[in-house]
């Protein structure tokens, strides 16, 4: 924080606007830290000086966290912490808040009525910390294209109230999403925005959830997404285009070699390197801490150790930008090499698994590589490699028997 911020008790103001209550401060201690705490106001009371003159005062109450951030972090480590510590100051804050409001007979379901839903949701992705925040707002955008794409539901594009999300509104947003995207996309982004409505729900800004008995079924056992053979991956190997980003292109071949997901391999540090024993460790992003089959042993070969490379056990091996940037270089990649397949990063997974199987692999095997808690998550590869069999047997030209 600034030292301008600070005021003579050197206390400063982290969150809250005029009104707000409580307001989120921070008061600087004297080892390099700082201290949260709430401090609510209860407006002003009538009291009495020692001289005996009658004053109005500003009734006020703190309540200290037991959060502390960094006054001048200097490492990242310092910078992740102060992050991280912020984010759960704010929702504390949030839930006082909510509290305050409650207090006065129920003001924070009569007020709620009147709230935009939009902002409401815009401010829950904003505070959302969890590893599928990208996923919830991308939901958030979605009902929001939704919205303004509707020529029923088009006047709610600027705001819309709780009480008039209605269960025909959530079926119609379900046939937007299943038009617009394809495979388990429209299943994926609903079960986020069913995440948003249910913390709605349990902070009463929605009285009764909307999405109950409406669902979008996919078949998991199906893969709709497009691989690329080893073919076609020779070809992308040999085609380099102008101005292209080297780690970009050595992360999504290791992918392809690999079967690794865009948000693990972009983490990826030396230390998961184990050069002795030539094996790849790391815990998946998406099922760490909830899953006994989050962590994954890869055996690294000659190929892949150099695409590898060496570097400081925290050094990051693929430097990579921002996952749109990732797609739109892979997007150039495949057209320069002359690729007509909707290739997207998690592709490169399934190629992966396909690839093996069709080479040999034993299903165990593959699930072990891929992470998988059971084979019955890796069986939709089977399906795949039954029916490039079928089509190799029909491309064979028919005998004439007579």
């Amino acid at each position: 924080m600034k030292e301008t911020n600070y005021r003579a008790d050197n206390t400063y103001l982290i969150e809250g606007n005029t009104g707000d209550n409580p307001k989120l401060m921070g008061r600087a201690l004297s080892d390099g830290r700082d201290s949260l705490y709430l401090e609510y106001y209860f407006g002003k009371v009538q009291a009495v000086s020692r001289t005996g003159r009658e004053y109005s005062r500003n009734e006020r109450k703190t309540e200290p966290l037991g959060l502390y951030i960094w006054r001048a972090p200097r490492t990242s480590a310092e910078r992740k912490q102060n992050k991280e510590t912020l984010d759960i100051a704010r929702r504390l804050r949030f839930e006082k808040s909510q509290e305050v409001l409650e207090m006065a007979e129920g003001y924070r379901l009569r007020n709620s009525r009147d709230i935009n839903f939009l902002d409401w949701m815009k401010m829950y992705a904003d505070r959302y910390t969890k590893a599928d925040i990208r996923e919830i707002r991308r939901a958030c955008r979605c009902f929001g294209d939704f919205l303004a794409s509707s020529p029923v539901y088009g006047r709610y594009a600027v705001k819309l109230r709780p009480a008039q999300i209605s269960k025909d509104m959530i079926r119609a947003f379900t046939e937007y999403l299943t038009d617009r995207f394809v495979g388990e996309g429209p299943s994926t982004v609903y079960r986020r925005f069913k995440k948003i409505i249910k913390n709605a729900v349990e902070n009463d800004v929605i009285l009764k959830n909307p999405t109950t008995g409406i669902t979008i079924r996919v078949d998991y056992n199906t893969l709709r997404k497009d691989i690329l053979n080893m073919d076609e991956i020779k070809m992308l190997i040999a085609t380099h285009c102008r101005g292209e980003n080297p780690d970009v292109r050595r992360a999504f071949i290791f992918c392809l070699y690999c079967g690794l997901r865009w948000c693990d391999v972009k983490d990826l540090t030396y230390g998961n390197v184990d050069y002795s024993n030539r094996l790849l460790r790391f815990e998946q992003s998406k099922t760490k801490g909830h899953s006994a089959s989050s962590g994954v042993v890869i055996p690294l070969n000659d190929a892949l150790l150099k695409l590898i490379g060496d570097g400081d056990r925290q050094a990051l091996i693929f430097p990579l930008p921002s996952h749109t940037m990732c797609l739109k270089a892979l997007r150039h990649w495949t057209e320069k090499a002359g690729i007509k397949k909707h290739i997207t990063w998690h592709c490169a997974r399934h190629s992966f698994a396909v690839n093996i199987l069709n080479n040999g692999a034993n299903i165990k095997t593959v699930a072990s590589l891929l992470g998988h808690s059971s084979i019955r998550e890796t069986e939709k590869y089977t399906r795949v490699i039954d029916s490039l069999k079928e089509a190799a047997i029909n491309s064979l030209p028919v005998p004439d028997l007579e």
